[in-house]
């Protein structure tokens, strides 16, 4: 048996014994979302939680200051970025700011390859974000959070976490580079609905993780996994990106493709993908 079919064999094995070691939510973010579901918190208190991480407090500024939320005046404080985005959105984004601490390796080769997956996933989460900017002002609806979906799309490759850890272990793979991707796109699936179980986030993140890349998985309405895919298919990284792009035109979601070759759209995306600079 060779290196790549017995390291897809281990994998299958554990996930059906559910033995595979899944990544843990970052604490900052475990401690923001468990602050944002008491009931008694409030803007001072979730300021505190947020001020115990330095650097999400620092980015929590920056957003809060970005494009993204259309602000002018600057705020210079953790309660003012809180007050600014709100209890509701705190919890999203937060979790959204830190996941980057889970795209990390000792090992320089996967090393590599997690900041390759990293950036990767931040240019979906940049093209959804302006996709979906760009529907509201069309459309005028709002009935589906920006916060919400940008952390759906960060947690869109999360699945693929646990198959580079496996990997790790069986340094030749890396040197075909086409076998992971072959593994990541049968497993990361399944492996991400299960990592989103595990952190108990609600339905909305698990069928994103676990069904993005199949287009037999759809829901009837405009929904935040509309907006992953077509993020995925404006970055370049969806086998099916021209079909995403026919069924989310046919279910209303633009008008013309050619709108996300326009300068305000590339503006709203660059915007968005500063957030996580």
């Amino acid at each position: 048996m060779s290196t790549q079919n017995a390291l897809l064999t281990i994998l299958v094995e554990k996930i059906n014994n559910d033995t595979l070691v899944l990544p843990t939510l970052p604490a900052i973010a475990l401690k923001v979302r468990r602050s944002a579901d008491d009931p008694n918190i409030n803007l001072n208190g979730m300021a505190d939680v947020v001020g115990l991480d330095p650097s999400l407090s620092a980015r929590m500024i920056k957003i809060s200051n970005s494009a993204y939320l259309g602000r002018t005046v600057k705020v210079t404080s953790t309660t003012q970025a809180v007050t600014r985005i709100g209890l509701n959105q705190v919890k999203n984004i937060a979790t959204a700011l830190a996941m980057e601490q889970l795209f990390v390796s000792k090992n320089e080769t996967v090393k590599k390859y997690m900041t390759k997956m990293w950036n990767d996933t931040v240019d979906i989460v940049a093209n959804a974000m302006a996709a979906m900017l760009t529907y509201q002002a069309a459309t005028g609806k709002k009935n589906l959070s920006l916060d919400t979906m940008t952390l759906s799309a960060l947690v869109a490759n999360i699945g693929a976490l646990p198959v580079l850890t496996e990997a790790e272990r069986h340094d030749s793979v890396f040197a075909n580079p086409t076998f992971l991707d072959v593994a990541i796109q049968k497993l990361s699936g399944r492996i991400g609905g299960s990592i989103m179980r595990e952190w108990q986030f609600n339905e909305v993140f698990i069928q994103c993780a676990e069904h993005w890349r199949n287009l037999e998985f759809t829901e009837p309405t405009i929904d935040y996994i509309d907006f992953v895919r077509i993020g995925a298919a404006l970055s370049n990284q969806a086998d099916n990106g021209d079909e995403i792009l026919t069924l989310a035109q046919q279910k209303g979601i633009f008008a013309d493709v050619e709108i996300y070759q326009s300068p305000e759209f590339a503006e709203i995306r660059d915007n968005a993908k500063a957030i996580f600079a």
